[in-house]
Parts: C-alpha cells; structure tokens; sequence
C-alpha cells in the first residue's frame, strides 16, 4: 500500500470516528455544576458537587448507568482531568467529567453538527513531514501544568519525557504526555495556527519508542482536538515551550465547525 492510500485509509477512519453518535460533535451543552442541587436545560434529574464528587438525583427520570437504573441519588469521583462516565437518558448520554470542578455534558445523536459535518480540510500528504525523531524520558514523570481553552482552567498531566528531532538543520524539543500502544501523545502549535491551522493546539501521536529511543512524528497525522469542532469541550493548550518557529504545512487543517 502507498504511502498516500495509507494516509487516506487513515484519513477516512479518522473523519468516521468524528461523527459517532454520542461523539464530539454530537454535544449540544455544557454546564458546571454547583454546591446546591439544580436542574439544567435539556437535563433530567438535579444535579450537584462537592470536593470530591458529583451528585445526580434522577427525580423519577428513567436513567441508566452502567447497565444499571438509577432510582435514587448517585455518587461520581472521578479524577480529575481523566476520563468522563455517562448516564442515559433515551437515546442521549450525558457525560459527568471532573475538569478542576465537575460538569455534565449532553451527547445528542440528533445533534445538528453531526447532520452538517462534511470532513475536516486537511494538507495534502507529504512524506518530508514524517520526521525520525530521539526520545529522552526523564528521571521521573513530571507533572505538567497546562492552560485550556476555557479561561481560568487547567490541567495537569504528568511527562514522561521530550521528543528531539531536526528540521532545516535547527534541533526542536517537545514535552510529550503519555499516549496509547505504548507510543507518546504532542500537543504542540507552529506558524500555521491561528492562519490555516486551528489557534489553539495540535495534537500527534507517535509511534512507540524503539529500544534506542526512536519514534517517528508523523505529521500529516496531526489533528484537531474537540475543541477545534465546538464550544462545548475543555481541551488542554499545549505545554510551555511547544511552540515550533516554523509553518508545519501537513495534517488537519481549522475545521468548518470552528468556533
């Protein structure tokens, strides 16, 4: 297989992932939760938090968690920044995810942006913009403090280490957070965001480091994190430092949803 039918195969699996049914762009609202129990729009049940956990009292509302009906207050501590669970309510899921404080989000399969998607634009591929690149672990993970694209939140995720490679002869580094298979996870920016690239971050995973510590950048596999496609997500801005000064003209460029 070529290496641009590869990518393409890439491509296509990529752009059918984006539009699950209860994906990312199936959200349709987002709301923080607060110290005393409340409805929310669109939401069955009230809801609510504290230091540790949030709180769900279905109301007599028919949900499901984990295979199981909820007919009395529920209890959700989660860690934070990690992953989300969901409730069903018919054909819809809310999502309870712990960001700093905790929020629900609603995944609906009828969601207008999943009607309207049609693809994410994207360079052409290139095989210059698959780059050999050394991975240095650190002594122990860091833990990494990161902006969000929400004002005033965080995230913290711990580094294993930093990915070196060179491009037009100047040596980069990069702070790279764990990924999956073994490989690393890059939120990075360039020269392009903001232009014809989506401003706030990147994303490239890489392939699992080689027992000399080599892994391969993939560029034209960089993508748009949710953010990218609607207002309802609380992704993480790249760590200090990961700013390339120069234009990676390869991978997912601003999508149509951009907001």
């Amino acid at each position: 297989m070529s290496f641009e039918t590869e990518w393409r195969q890439w491509k296509a699996e990529r752009e059918e992932a984006l539009v699950e049914p209860h994906g990312w762009l199936a959200l349709v609202s987002l709301d923080w939760l607060g110290r005393e129990p409340r409805a929310h729009d669109g939401v069955p049940g009230l809801w609510w938090q504290d230091d540790e956990a949030a709180y769900l009292d279905p109301q007599g509302a028919e949900l499901e968690h984990d295979g199981v009906a909820l007919t009395g207050v529920t209890r959700f501590e989660l860690v934070n920044s990690g992953a989300g669970t969901r409730v069903l309510s018919g054909d819809v899921e809310i999502e309870v995810a712990r960001r700093s404080g905790y929020l629900i989000r609603v995944h609906d399969p009828k969601a207008e942006a999943l009607r309207a998607f049609h693809g994410v634009p994207s360079y052409d591929p290139a095989e210059s913009w698959v780059v050999e690149a050394r991975y240095e672990p650190f002594d122990e993970p860091v833990p990494t403090t990161v902006g969000a694209v929400v004002e005033g939140l965080t995230h913290v995720y711990q580094a294993p280490g930093r990915v070196r490679f060179t491009r037009d002869g100047r040596e980069h580094a990069l702070t790279a957070f764990n990924g999956t298979e073994g490989g690393l996870s890059i939120l990075f920016t360039d020269e392009t965001s903001g232009v014809t690239t989506y401003g706030a971050n990147r994303s490239l995973k890489t392939t699992a480091p080689d027992p000399d510590g080599r892994v391969l950048l993939d560029f034209n596999r960089a993508v748009n994190l949710p953010c990218a496609f609607t207002p309802y997500a609380t992704c993480p801005l790249p760590p200090e430092g990961n700013r390339l000064p120069f234009p990676v003209e390869a991978g997912e460029k601003t999508p149509h949803e951009a907001v």
